[in-house]
């Protein structure tokens, strides 16, 4: 079809990196994409504006790198593609989660307020924070010895990620800080009113990261005034606002964004979404039984059910939370790339190096070549992937990696083997939670970056959960979907469509070639993650570990 007469969305993607795809509707291919890094990256050492040394386990990120991704990567798209921008008839945008921030009564990020830059607590949280965790552990005792009924729609316990916990870590650490924010908004949600003018929380990172019900709203102010006094109105204040469901209308593009973003003023704008929720439906799941699997630095697995159960140790369910009308299940790992690129970078000897530079190949490819000639169990190692905390099922970012069996002759690429089978190991935990809980797992879904680079990576998750694997057909999965979501938002009349569900059926990218588990592996497999399982409850169930002492040694 000539260009001319093709209709596009554009998806924001902002996850390690921010990037714009613009999106053909019709076939779900992407016309053009650009990215932008973050231009401060992630501040987890020094304090941009004093040069404070942070704390350990935090993670925070600067605001306006987020508005650089409009300005810079959305004129980009569509200069590069050639189109007319009035041709682009949705914007929808996915987002890490819970990155928070604190605003004032203008809406204005506090850490860039000269009064407030200098506080650590002022800036903004990115997902990854996990300096929270005492607060998440007074949150999860007294829930629990309240009998809160809430507590079980996120397995047992809430993560230390997410707002009530990063909250209360600014209530109690910098009162002040506290007491000047007017709002914490998830990034999703401030971004979306950059280009709206107008506040609408999304009901995914409210549900997933916030403890919103559909039906029951949030927390009760008597259980968080006997968590810490002053924090009762937590919601009733900070976190007050409309919260719309996904797949709705956040507003219209304002006319002095679209000129930044080179777009015609307004167009649709859907609500924010989690980054790995978008990816759903972009591969095409729309019924249960299915689980996606968004494979980056860390790893969120998605699982779609006609009713809501209690599953021990997941991070959330929540009605219309992925796709309207099912029930959306959210698990996770909190790092699964990070923990492969943290020994490529830390941990490779220069021999594997000059070995790599020889052969003009990545040390992610050598190591992947290596290990690949491995039989299953045949480097003797055991790893646990906690290298970023746990998220599920333990849901203990006090938990760290690691590795069992190493000898003086253990080579690089039986270490990397074995990390890579850990993080298998995490995602049948997970798959076993969710069954154990009633819920269908039939089919898995692979997504993100990982997939598309690391065929070894997949064929071991397939063999160590003995299930066949569909794969994206793009490692923009994410993007696609936050411009499904546009199309729905945009509507028929505007050349768009009615649901997700009648984009799914031509904005969906699968590959028609499926990952087989090999019986043989299976079978080792079985014995081998039955020993990682002795290994996660012995040192994950156990509140006075070594593991822990070594962290609370590290922190006096």
């Amino acid at each position: 079809m000539p260009t001319a007469n093709r209709i596009f969305t554009i998806g924001i993607d902002y996850g390690t990196l921010g990037r714009a795809v613009l999106v053909d509707i019709q076939s779900g291919h992407e016309e053009a994409v650009h990215v932008t890094p973050y231009r401060h990256g992630v501040i987890d050492e020094f304090l941009p504006s004093n040069g404070m040394k942070l704390k350990p386990d935090w993670a925070l990120q600067h605001p306006e790198d987020y508005l650089e991704v409009l300005r810079t990567s959305v004129p980009a798209v569509i200069k590069a593609s050639g189109i007319n921008p009035s041709q682009v008839i949705g914007v929808g945008i996915d987002f890490t989660a819970c990155t928070m921030l604190p605003v004032d009564a203008e809406f204005q990020p506090l850490c860039l307020k000269d009064a407030w830059k200098e506080r650590p607590h002022a800036w903004l949280k990115l997902w990854k924070h996990h300096a929270a965790q005492e607060e998440a552990t007074a949150i999860n005792k007294l829930a629990e010895a309240r009998e809160e009924r809430w507590l079980q729609r996120y397995g047992g316990k809430l993560s230390s990620e997410w707002m009530l916990a990063k909250s209360l870590q600014i209530l109690k650490e910098d009162p002040e800080v506290y007491a000047e924010a007017d709002l914490f908004v998830e990034a999703a949600d401030w971004i979306v009113a950059q280009m709206t003018g107008q506040l609408k929380r999304n009901s995914c990172t409210a549900g997933y990261k916030s403890n919103w019900h559909k039906n029951e709203g949030y927390p009760s102010s008597e259980f968080l005034e006997q968590l810490h006094p002053g924090f009762a109105d937590l919601y009733a204040t900070k976190l007050r606002g409309e919260v719309s469901p996904l797949g709705s209308l956040a507003g219209s593009l304002l006319p002095e964004i679209a000129e930044q973003m080179n777009l015609c003023p307004g167009i649709a704008v859907a609500v924010g979404n989690i980054d790995a929720h978008a990816a759903v439906p972009a591969v095409g799941v729309v019924s249960p039984g299915k689980m996606v699997m968004v494979m980056g630095t860390s790893t969120c697995h998605m699982l779609l059910a006609e009713e809501e159960r209690s599953v021990e140790g997941i991070c959330g369910v929540v009605e219309d939370g992925i796709i309207p009308g099912l029930f959306g299940y959210e698990a996770g790992q909190s790092a699964v790339g990070d923990i492969f690129g943290w020994f490529v970078d830390e941990s490779v000897p220069a021999y594997m190096e000059a070995e790599a530079m020889q052969r003009n190949i990545s040390i992610h490819e050598l190591l992947e070549e290596k290990a690949s000639h491995l039989q299953p169990g045949e480097s003797g190692l055991l790893s646990l992937d906690w290298h970023n905390g746990n998220r599920s099922t333990l849901m203990d970012a006090d938990l760290t990696g690691m590795i069992l069996g190493m000898t003086l002759s253990t080579k690089p690429h039986e270490i990397y083997r074995a990390l890579l089978e850990a993080t298998a190991f995490g995602t049948r935990t997970i798959v076993e939670a969710f069954r154990k809980g009633g819920l269908d797992v039939n089919e898995l879904y692979a997504c993100g970056g990982l997939p598309k680079r690391n065929k070894l990576l997949m064929q071991i998750y397939a063999d160590v959960n003995n299930m066949e694997i569909t794969l994206s057909d793009t490692d923009l999965t994410p993007a696609i979907g936050a411009a499904m979501f546009a199309a729905v938002v945009a509507g028929s009349e505007a050349g768009g469509y009615n649901s997700l569900q009648e984009a799914a059926v031509f904005m969906a990218r699968v590959k028609e070639e499926t990952v087989m588990p090999i019986p043989e592996n299976v079978k080792i497999y079985e014995d081998l993650y039955n020993q990682y399982k002795r290994l996660h409850d012995i040192f994950g169930k156990d509140v006075d570990s070594v593991m822990k002492n070594l962290k609370r040694i590290r922190n006096l």
